[in-house]
């Protein structure tokens, strides 16, 4: 990729939102002065649904005002439904598991589960942090509000959570064992 804006743009998508300009120039491998020139040209091309807003120290992508209310009606349809069976299976890995990648999540339920984690994120059920094992990507936890609805102030409050966390544990590591006998590394 030759073109700049383009390359910010993929830096700035891929965070799903704010990001500190310093960083996000040294992500780019550009100095500062140059980046600021990248982030106009970048929002001079974004038209429709995206636009680029930024601070005197972050920058991010966000939903256009033309496409905002489009969004926001599906997001309410979306919202309003029960979050299901899905839902429920992915919020009692969390809380049982412990803060998880999307990866293991997945791995755990046999299914991709990143609609059902997105759902979670936007009802504030979970929380995202960056992985300080792997910068690529990101753990989920559950959020202060879930752990107040539920009643509890930490996890290991909730119902037979010593019983359901070594099962958990067990499971995973079954499989991690079975994976490996099959030499496919799972």
């Amino acid at each position: 990729m030759n073109d700049k804006s383009s390359i910010v743009e993929a830096f700035l998508f891929s965070e799903g939102g704010p990001i500190r300009k310093s960083r996000l120039a040294q992500l780019a491998e550009v100095s500062a002065e140059e980046l600021e020139g990248i982030l106009d040209t970048l929002s001079a091309r974004l038209t429709g649904g995206l636009s680029l807003v930024r601070t005197e120290t972050e920058a991010a992508l966000v939903i256009s005002k033309d496409a905002g209310e489009k969004v926001k009606d599906a997001q309410k349809k979306e919202l309003g439904a029960e979050i299901g069976d899905a839902g429920l299976e992915v919020l009692a890995i969390v809380l049982y598991r412990g803060p998880s990648t999307r990866a293991k999540i997945d791995y755990i339920r046999g299914v991709n589960t990143s609609s059902t984690v997105r759902n979670l994120l936007a009802r504030g059920l979970l929380e995202r942090a960056g992985n300080p094992l792997d910068g690529r990507e990101y753990i989920y936890r559950p959020t202060t509000e879930l752990l107040a609805h539920l009643g509890v102030s930490e996890g290991k409050e909730l119902p037979e959570f010593e019983k359901l966390s070594k099962e958990l544990a067990t499971f995973e590591n079954q499989q991690d064992t079975f994976g490996s006998e099959k030499g496919d590394g799972l």
